[in-house]
């Protein structure tokens, strides 16, 4: 692989990364949701627009992506953040198709079935800047009282509410969140490709969205980036020595991180000393230095 190669494949990572972390948001208030590709469509399909009707820059049309996939975010989870865990996301899938309907049904707006080219080129300085904000952002976010709400309502809802946390108010905030970085995902996406259409956001991407959360670590925002660029990167390194390797290669990577690494790449509980069995009573040293 030459460097020009490596370098479009990490770029490609860094946004697959970008979309797990979209999904990481949700998740970690304890709700599984698939929508974050359709908050990526949503951003892609309209940079594609604007790009093609307007003269904005791209840090405009980046910007108004990442806004249209938080606002239907928001407007999603008021329908959606009524039933339980499993409802959930069953229902976002519902969402991720119907989302391809609309695509093929709108001609005026997405180019219908024969898709869009996006005339517009979003190279590295704006996913180091939206990977830069994203990591910053959610560094911040970790141990906030924000932060340690979604962890609570994450592990027990009613333990949360219990302890006067607003589950629902928690809940749709990490949606919006992931809207907001699922449109951005989308419209650097869109970019690299130069090309949507109703097949580049479907059920393939969201499962490897999913995919690179379980590779990396659900437990911690920075697993969703690290399973994003693994899950690109090693199938590329070794394309062409088997037909299908980067689906062969996918699998086996999954298979052996859920037997070995259960909870992901990236596990905060990983780092936590361990304390002895054995509990330490004060004065013990005195009492055998007496003896």
């Amino acid at each position: 692989m030459n460097t020009a190669s490596l370098i479009s494949t990490l770029e490609f990572g860094v946004v697959f990364g970008l979309l797990a972390l979209s999904m990481f948001a949700s998740l970690n208030t304890g709700v599984l949701s698939m929508a974050s590709v359709s908050f990526a469509a949503c951003g892609a399909f309209l940079c594609g627009r604007l790009a093609a009707t307007t003269a904005m820059p791209g840090w405009a049309l980046l910007i108004a992506g990442s806004v249209l996939g938080a606002v239907v975010a928001g407007v999603v989870s008021l329908f959606i953040l009524h039933l339980s865990s499993h409802y959930i996301a069953m229902v976002t899938i519902a969402v991720l198709l119907m989302t391809r309907v609309a695509v093929l049904n709108l001609p005026a707006v997405t180019g219908g079935v024969n898709g869009m080219s996006i005339p517009v080129e979003l190279g590295y300085p704006y996913i180091l800047a939206t990977l830069a904000i994203c990591v910053w952002t959610f560094s911040r976010l970790r141990r906030s009282r924000y932060g340690l709400a979604a962890e609570t309502v994450r592990e027990d809802t009613v333990v949360a509410a219990t302890l006067g946390i607003n589950t629902r108010w928690i809940q749709t905030v990490s949606f919006i969140i992931s809207g907001f970085i699922g449109g951005a995902a989308g419209v650097l996406l869109a970019s690299l490709y130069a090309y949507v259409d109703a097949d580049t956001f479907f059920l393939n991407l969201a499962f490897v969205g999913l995919a690179a959360v379980v590779l990396g670590g659900g437990f911690h925002w920075l697993g969703a980036l690290v399973g994003g660029v693994v899950f690109t990167l090693i199938p590329e390194l070794l394309r062409g020595t088997v037909d299908e390797a980067d689906q062969i290669i996918n699998g086996v990577i999954l298979v052996v991180i859920m037997i070995f690494l259960p909870r992901g790449l990236i596990d905060p509980a990983r780092r936590r000393p361990r304390t002895s069995d054995r509990p330490v009573h004060a004065g013990s040293d005195r009492e055998e230095d007496h003896t």
